[in-house]
């Protein structure tokens, strides 16, 4: 989705050429047409949580981690329970016998119940992927799942085919699941009532996670599962919507997605509320930063481009559903692959995070440009074993990165409701997005995309305000009483710039 920068008289006009490294002290010189209409931000920025044990109660980093997502204040937090720990994501291990049945919330509940607590009544997005393994055909012996919940089970997940073609025993399981948690309880396979005491309302249940992966299911598959549990889960609770497809590949995805929100593949009176799908940008090898960014970068730009297809057939197709790209990262190569040195977290510098922060900002808000309707960061607590380079929150203490730390500045300043005005400057070096906030200041958002400093200046605003994260400073920086036209991007800086009220 980049954007001419220079369009006429309701663009930007960049100018000067953009500095060199040899040049940095040359500003590049923006003007704003702060009188074009522009278009109303209708994009919510959250993210995700998925469940491991440094969430879990007694952890050192509990606490703090929980609070830190408390302090964001994001609604549409989507909470995905998925497979490596399957005795923290799946409540029936264990297949029914004629006798007995063997439900067990002990390791879900708390998790649950902590996320709940933290979003504090905002609506959220609920995900428990994960289909008991006993459920699929022709995986015996079953893989061992150990009694220590906190242990990883990264082949768990079996099989490509339901045991049960009629798809009942699978939607019991959900349309259980879904009682368990927002009714009070339910009867179990033999007539046995389980209370759970939760009535908790989530706005959306999520129909698995990237699917293409995980059992690999086609398009034609896995709509006629998502059929079958949205229609219980609909009788469950009239008001809960659904998000389906979630894919892990998008680009790979077109064809899925013309299957998916054609309605005329659907059950009558099936709900298509949104689709979700996820970007992650990867590192290809241990490579250095200087070439790690514009690597993430042209990722980046690889994704906005397939979004833009995706929307193209969702608007043909189904334009009434909503589209929610909950997952968005970056995946550094000692997370990716097998052996002892992967996912150990000891190698990843300062500076990734901060990279990591400006590709989500630069993602973000070109998404809340292309009218997206949920943006989530992942993850909320990566750590060593699983995804240390997606984590949001130092693991050791549960206390905020300079990817949290960016999540919550954008959060805070690119919200619902406000006017993304003229058109974003989309530069080598740097991305700049002006917005009109709802009490009527003048904002630019300003990402630096490089790992070198970059000056601008505002040719007819001056500068009131900057808050900012870059790499070269810890947590959320603020400057106030400004009166320069011009401010100085550090390395991988991601910036709102509030502008003095000048006419034009």
């Amino acid at each position: 989705m980049r954007r001419s920068a220079a369009c006429g008289l309701y663009c930007f006009i960049i100018v000067a050429v953009i500095a060199t490294r040899a040049q940095e002290s040359s500003p590049v010189e923006i003007k704003i047409n702060w009188k074009s209409s522009g278009v109303v931000n209708r994009t919510t920025l959250t993210l995700q949580a998925v469940e491991n044990p440094f969430l879990r109660r007694g952890s050192a980093s509990h606490d703090n981690a929980w609070q830190s997502m408390r302090d964001l204040r994001a609604s549409y937090a989507r909470l995905a329970l998925w497979y490596p720990y399957p005795r923290l994501s799946v409540a029936e291990i264990s297949p029914p016998t004629a006798v007995q049945t063997y439900w067990d919330f002990s390791g879900m509940d708390p998790l649950v119940e902590d996320f709940f607590s933290v979003v504090n009544g905002r609506p959220t997005v609920l995900c428990l992927s994960t289909i008991p393994q006993w459920m699929f055909a022709g995986t015996d012996p079953p893989p061992l799942v150990p009694p220590d919940p906190n242990v990883t089970v990264w082949n768990y997940e079996q099989g490509t085919a339901l045991r049960d073609s009629s798809l009942r025993e699978i939607s019991d399981y959900y349309e259980r699941l879904a009682r368990w948690y927002t009714k009070g309880g339910f009867r179990d396979e033999l007539g046995v009532w389980h209370s759970s005491g939760h009535h908790y309302k989530p706005a959306y249940w999520e129909v698995f996670n990237e699917p293409e992966y995980e059992h690999n299911f086609n398009a034609t598959e896995y709509t006629k599962i998502y059929d079958a549990i949205t229609s219980r889960l609909h009788h469950v609770d009239s008001h809960l919507k659904f998000t389906g497809a979630s894919l892990a590949v998008p680009d790979q995805g077109e064809e899925f997605f013309k299957y998916f929100l054609d309605h005329s593949h659907h059950a009558p009176h099936t709900r298509l509320d949104a689709i979700s799908y996820h970007f992650y940008a990867l590192e290809k090898q241990p490579e250095a930063i200087e070439t790690e960014a514009p690597n993430f970068f042209a990722q980046a730009d690889h994704f906005l481009s397939t979004v833009s297809k995706i929307e193209g057939i969702r608007k043909q197709l189904s334009p009434s559903t909503q589209t929610q790209i909950n997952e968005t990262g970056c995946i550094a190569a000692s997370d990716q692959g097998e052996g002892p040195e992967k996912m150990s977290g000891a190698s990843i510098p300062p500076s990734y995070w901060n990279l990591c922060a400006a590709i989500f900002a630069y993602v973000a808000s070109n998404l809340s440009r292309a009218g997206i309707d949920v943006v989530g960061a992942s993850q909320l607590m990566g750590h060593p074993g699983q995804f240390p380079s997606v984590s949001l929150l130092d693991w050791t203490t549960g206390l905020p990165n300079a990817r949290y730390d960016s999540l919550k500045l954008l959060i805070a300043n690119l919200s619902r409701g406000e006017r993304l005005v003229d058109r974003d400057v989309n530069t080598p070096e740097f991305y700049a997005l002006p917005i009109r906030t709802r009490d009527g200041r003048r904002q630019v958002l300003l990402v630096n995309k490089t790992l070198h400093d970059v000056h601008v200046e505002f040719v007819g605003d001056a500068v009131q305000q900057l808050e900012y994260v870059d790499a070269a400073s810890t947590g959320v920086q603020t400057r106030g009483s400004l009166t320069s036209n011009r401010v100085v991007l550090g390395a991988s800086a991601v910036m709102f710039v509030r502008l003095r009220q000048n006419a034009q």
